[in-house]
């Protein structure tokens, strides 16, 4: 039998903001335990909160940047639940009166757009951090009441592979937005995952579970595919699957069942009475509108019509903000787009993985990489003395046209210094002769080598390969 995948998501998102949502603390991550903290964040009887507004308007900007509506009148709710990183035992968050409502993130898979739709974005202060030891469990409380944005899917994506594709492009929206450091292994975003499966055929959906605090994509990717495997295996065996919230074991590579799964009137859910609702006016959006950032997909059409790169050019720079920042800057000072990116996509991204390290921290600058393309272009240099080039420049930093000169890099096209090298190439390498009279082109390539070995790499690579076919032919 063929089953139907639905899975909807909600994502949290810590906003970058430099204080708490509702008090003065310090929004910063990896201070001493328990030092950023306060009556209100701690729950003391009596603190009253005070709402962030930067929180707000960072909330509406990312509503208006996947074409959400932005109500007037929002409010907050008190959710009651007694768990120990919660420490009023209630959480300041939103239920019924959201700060966005609708909205959508197109993304593409195997090659077909697809468009997920957005129930909801609303606002809400995360809890304390729990750490479990052997014999114990300790809660730091620096993260309780940092501003958690939510952001709810319809149950509209039908398998693993939409599931990571949207988290990817909604990244890529909070990113170019600025709402959020998005640094996943400080939690700045995490997910819970709902899935559920049913016979193909069957309208209604099945009984869903939920995922809690996914915090990578590419485990939301894994205990998707170990969930539905899960799911349609019980159903096949005459079982029925139980609304229940589970837990991913990414080194066992199966989900575990945690509890069953809180209904929202076990929240008791009932309007904040210590603070006032928020009312939005039409001129507010319409400036926080006007201050909007380009989107991503706007920019990957742009630069791929401004540039005339191709689209898979366009989509691997525009991915992360900063890169396609450098990127463009290279670009515009440059008379060869293409090669810019090519290099980008490249050189400069390998020595981004291998080294860890974001993009401002390469010694290599935009202008740097233009003049790198430009000299290459011009045949100062060859590709093998322009990586030498970009190895310095990746290392110390510089001007690409200082380095050339400085090491002597300079490309030799002089004819007669050429002929010199391939006529050693050729008196040394008499098998090579042979071989590339017998029709093994491979060998002519070799040949070319030795020119450039004697050359020490300076040598027109294309020049010594025309001059050796005219010798040998």
């Amino acid at each position: 039998m063929n089953y139907k995948v639905t899975i909807g998501l909600e994502t949290h998102v810590q906003l970058k903001t430099r204080s708490k949502i509702f008090c003065g603390c310090a929004n910063q991550y990896a201070d001493p335990p328990n030092t950023n903290v306060c009556p209100v964040c701690l729950g003391y009887p009596g603190a009253l909160p005070a709402l962030n507004e930067e929180a707000i308007r960072l909330t509406v900007m990312t509503g208006l940047m996947i074409d959400s509506q932005i109500p007037a009148y929002s409010k907050f709710d008190r959710k009651s639940y007694f768990y120990p990183d919660m420490p009023k035992n209630y959480q300041i968050s939103q239920y019924d009166k959201p700060l966005c409502v609708g909205g959508y993130v197109d993304v593409v898979v195997d090659g077909q757009k697809k468009r997920v739709d957005i129930t909801r974005i609303h606002l809400e202060e995360d809890v304390g951090k729990s750490t479990h030891h052997e014999n114990s469990s300790v809660v730091d409380f620096n993260r309780a009441g940092t501003p958690l944005m939510e952001i709810v899917t319809e149950p509209c994506m039908e398998s693993e592979d939409e599931a990571f594709a949207y988290l990817q492009a909604l990244k890529q929206i909070l990113m170019y937005g600025g709402v959020s450091h998005c640094n996943l292994e400080e939690g700045n975003i995490r997910c819970d995952v709902n899935c559920s499966v049913r016979p193909e055929g069957q309208q209604e959906l099945g009984t869903k579970t939920e995922l809690k605090n996914m915090n990578t994509f590419k485990g939301v990717h894994r205990a998707l595919k170990a969930e539905i495997k899960r799911q349609i295996s019980v159903l096949e065996k005459g079982g029925a699957i139980q609304q229940e919230t589970r837990r991913w074991d990414d080194i066992a590579g199966v989900t575990i069942a945690m509890r069953s799964k809180e209904y929202a009137h076990d929240y008791r859910y009932f309007p904040e009475p210590d603070l006032m609702p928020v009312l939005l006016s039409a001129e507010q959006i319409e400036q926080w509108k006007t201050g909007l950032p380009e989107r991503p997909a706007a920019r990957r059409e742009r630069i791929q019509n401004e540039y005339g790169i191709p689209e898979y050019d366009a989509g691997v720079l525009v991915a992360d903000k900063l890169i396609a920042d450098y990127y463009e800057e290279a670009a515009r000072l440059s008379k060869n787009p293409k090669a810019v990116s090519n290099w980008i996509m490249t050189e400069v991204l390998r020595v981004l993985s291998e080294n860890e390290w974001e993009i401002d921290a390469i010694k290599v600058t935009p202008r740097a990489l233009a003049e790198l393309v430009e000299l290459l272009d011009a045949k100062t240099i060859n590709s093998n003395s322009a990586k030498d080039v970009f190895s310095v420049l990746v290392n110390e930093g510089g001007n690409p046209r200082d380095i050339v000169k400085a090491k002597g890099l300079t490309q030799v096209s002089d004819t007669g210094a050429i002929e010199q090298f391939v006529d050693q190439a050729l008196a040394e390498n008499p098998r090579s002769i042979a071989d590339y009279k017998a029709g093994k082109s491979v060998a002519l390539q070799h040949l070319v080598g030795q020119v450039m070995r004697f050359s020490r790499g300076k040598a027109n690579p294309q020049m010594a390969a025309e001059m050796l076919r005219q010798k040998l032919d």
